[in-house]
């Protein structure tokens, strides 16, 4: 209808400005086709960027994800570079290791040629002496088999490659728990930070306001006033400060979580009445199940390998070769004439290199192999310290954060305690203003301890759990 009286009034014009009319009535009526078009063109475009990141994730406008540590630590894996990376060495090791045995198995091809030979004219000879005939075709299934030292030796090297990138790609996947743990239970340290600043905020606010009254009922000095207020300015500052950490701590974690860092979510604290195993449970786990004990095996068993693969240079290859088809002037299954010999038929080979001379070069190779192994029995029992080393380490790390968290606790009480206490006397002029300050002091500084008491035994015990392979 819209379109109708645009072009009803552009025909409407005399015939002086009847072109000129024409021409602005068929651009405006482009611009009103193609505009709808535009407009539902970006719209489908926005809409499609606009659920990208929702289907992946919760937007702003959800609710927050509630995140466990073991949901957060799965999120993690299917985020994180490095472990994909490990992971996909991990899956190319296997693949290889499927490749270095199928060369163990005779390959089977099947073979087609036609030739021709030129011959001397009158001839039926051909000039080519390698040539058995003018017209020579060949249909034959071909199988190839090599028996050798060499490729027993590649498929031992390639089963120890695949046992060490499955042990790299647990290394790395602990690597992430590990990282994936302390961001977690630091994220919640920084929020209870928050709130902690935030209440020592109050705190002193309210100390300020007490002073102000006191100055005002002549029973305190204007210093008193002063130093509440430098102390609530303070309080502040670290407020602020608290709020940017436990922001920064949020978005860290979000890397690693999440498409879209910005992603709301809300973290499970738990208890962290766990049980701590016993040393001698520890002890047993982490030796059968640590990754990087079985790495440098691996690595030494990939070292055996590639000595026994030079020292196979010695040796002879034994070659294989059954052939059936035919290889005839002619195409067919039997020849022309009336006796039709029969084309198809088959040969076998036997073949053996016996190396004689190389100038010592197999001799370097067999001794740059011997070298390599020494290298990796060092790291073998370079692995076998640090594992009990580390042992040690975070058994010692565990039982000492499970011992102070009691203490932490107590301070936390005595420090409320002294806080109220000092703040009776000082509002009945007993107990001058620093008292109070170093009150409120100590009991903020109480309270920041055991949240890096708490976040202490999370990840100690965490990185226990870790090394015994449980996590």
């Amino acid at each position: 209808m819209f379109y109708g009286v645009i072009m009803w009034h552009c025909f409407d014009l005399n015939h002086k400005h009847r072109r000129l009319g024409l021409l602005a009535c068929t651009t405006l009526l482009l611009l009103f086709t193609a505009t709808p078009f535009a407009l539902g063109m970006g719209k489908s475009a926005g809409e499609g960027m606009a659920m990208e990141p929702a289907e992946q994730d919760s937007t702003a406008t959800d609710s927050p994800i509630i995140l466990k540590l073991d949901e957060a630590i799965k999120r993690a894996e299917a985020y994180e570079p490095a472990y994909a990376a490990s992971q996909a060495e991990s899956h190319a090791a296997g693949l290889e290791r499927w490749v270095a045995r199928t060369d163990l198995l005779p390959g089977v091809t099947y073979h087609n040629q036609g030739l021709y030979t030129q011959t001397d004219r009158g001839q039926i000879i051909p000039r080519f002496i390698a040539n058995n005939a003018i017209r020579e075709y060949s249909s034959q299934a071909v199988v190839n088999e090599t028996l050798g030292l060499g490729r027993l030796a590649s498929a031992r090297r390639a089963d120890a490659a695949a046992a060490r990138a499955a042990a790299e790609l647990e290394i790395a996947r602990r690597g992430l728990v590990t990282a994936v743990t302390n961001l977690y239970y630091g994220v919640i340290a920084a929020e209870n930070k928050q709130k902690i600043a935030e209440r020592a905020h109050a705190e002193a606010q309210d100390f300020f306001g007490l002073a102000g009254k006191r100055e005002q009922a002549r029973e305190a000095a204007h210093a008193d006033v002063v130093k509440a207020q430098l102390q609530e300015q303070q309080r502040g500052r670290e407020l602020s400060d608290a709020n940017v950490a436990a922001e920064k701590a949020r978005l860290e974690l979000g890397v690693l979580l999440f498409a879209d860092p910005r992603t709301p979510y809300a973290l499970v604290a738990g208890d962290g009445t766990e049980q701590m195993p016993s040393r001698a449970e520890v002890e047993e786990a982490a030796g059968r199940n640590n990754p990087e004990l079985k790495s440098a095996l691996a690595a030494v068993r990939v070292s055996n390998a590639e000595v026994l693969a030079a020292r196979s240079a010695y040796l002879p290859d034994i070659g294989l070769n059954y052939t059936y088809g035919i290889d005839s002037p002619q195409f067919a299954v039997n020849g022309p004439g009336p006796d039709h010999l029969r084309n198809l038929g088959y040969s076998a080979s036997i073949t053996v290199d016996i190396p004689v001379w190389d100038w010592l070069a197999t001799e370097h190779k067999v001794k740059q192999s011997e070298i390599r192994r020494k290298a990796a029995q060092v790291a073998l029992t370079s692995a076998q310290r640090r594992l009990i080393a580390r042992l040690d380490e975070v058994w010692s790390e565990a039982v000492a954060a499970r011992n102070q968290l009691d203490s932490l606790d107590a301070s936390v009480a005595t420090a409320a305690e002294s806080l109220h206490l000092t703040k009776m006397r000082y509002a009945s002029g007993e107990a001058p203003v620093l008292e109070v300050v170093d009150a409120q002091a100590a009991y903020l500084n109480a309270e920041n301890a055991r949240e890096d008491g708490r976040v202490r035994y999370r990840t100690a015990q965490a990185d226990l759990e870790t090394l015994m392979g449980t996590m």
